[in-house]
């Protein structure tokens, strides 16, 4: 597979064929995230795809599910991605499902029934990054949405009939904002009610402009339990009618993962233990931590 640069997936999709169709994110600003800094973006061109997957083909693995990479696949085109899942089809029949990283750009540009006829050519779920709820903290980070925009992702993406993983970061806001970040997160997500929602902790990477930030003073990352009060009050703020709630990601201190409303008493009683014993040794060393 012609790979440019490094891959990035969600922990769901670790068994999935990773095709790369776009280099790079096409909105690269957001102050926290390293992880494109070093490609400009471009859609990849399309004899290569076909040549990818004639490789994945000629492997004889049977992937149930492909990965749309790098940072934003679906801001492309409609005809352009309907063109792609053709081919996924037509080449790799027995692929169940079709993920992709989205956001609100990427999704306002297209209808409902766009996203229909994407449903219907095999892509299942979108992992958006809303990394807050709150928009001075979006502004913050540089994340180029609003709440609003949000909430009509969601509901566009619901009306598609296409399963929605939300993501959330902990202590993007820093101590400053740690408590609006939440609060704010807890409402938004309300409103969303997306299927999944994965929360993460915020890693601070060199080089980018977090970093630069932190050295100036200007960003303080919430201490470890800090991380863990704003984990506490978006689960105690937040009502998800049937969300599968994940914080079990590589960087998490303590990883949970849940099933809301049903278990949200089990997991505030949790996090509320942990927080009051102040016990490092409850919580996953450093050297196990990572993005």
């Amino acid at each position: 597979m012609d790979y440019v640069g490094r891959m990035y997936r969600p922990p769901s999709e670790a068994d999935s064929l990773l095709l790369q169709v776009t280099i790079g994110c096409s909105h690269n600003r957001c102050t926290y995230c390293g992880m494109y800094r070093d490609k400009r973006f471009k859609p990849k061109a399309w004899e290569q795809l076909e040549a990818d997957l004639e490789e994945a083909t000629a492997s004889g693995a049977v992937f149930r599910r492909v990965f749309l990479c790098d940072g934003d696949a679906l801001v492309l085109s409609v005809s352009r991605l309907k063109k792609i899942l053709e081919a996924i089809r037509e080449r790799l029949p027995w692929v169940e499902r079709v993920g992709v990283y989205g956001d609100t750009r990427s999704v306002k540009g297209k209808s409902v029934e766009e996203l229909r006829e994407l449903r219907e050519l095999g892509l299942g779920i979108v992992y958006h990054g809303i990394e807050t709820g709150d928009e001075e903290v979006m502004r913050f980070i540089e994340k180029d949405a609003t709440r609003a925009e949000c909430i009509e992702t969601a509901d566009k993406l619901r009306a598609a009939g296409i399963a929605h993983s939300v993501m959330v970061l902990l202590g993007v806001g820093g101590e400053r904002f740690s408590e609006q970040h939440a609060a704010g997160s807890a409402t938004l997500l309300t409103a969303m009610d997306p299927s999944y929602v994965g929360v993460l902790m915020t890693t601070v990477v060199p080089g980018t402009p977090l970093a630069e930030m932190q050295q100036r003073g200007e960003y303080v990352l919430p201490s470890k339990f800090g991380l863990l009060r704003e984990l506490e009050a978006i689960v105690a703020g937040s009502e998800l009618s049937d969300c599968r709630f994940s914080a079990n990601h590589a960087s998490n201190y303590l990883p949970l993962r849940a099933s809301l409303p049903a278990d949200k008493p089990q997991l505030l009683a949790l996090l509320g233990e942990v927080i009051a014993s102040g016990d490092e040794s409850l919580l996953k060393p450093e050297w196990m931590r990572g993005l």
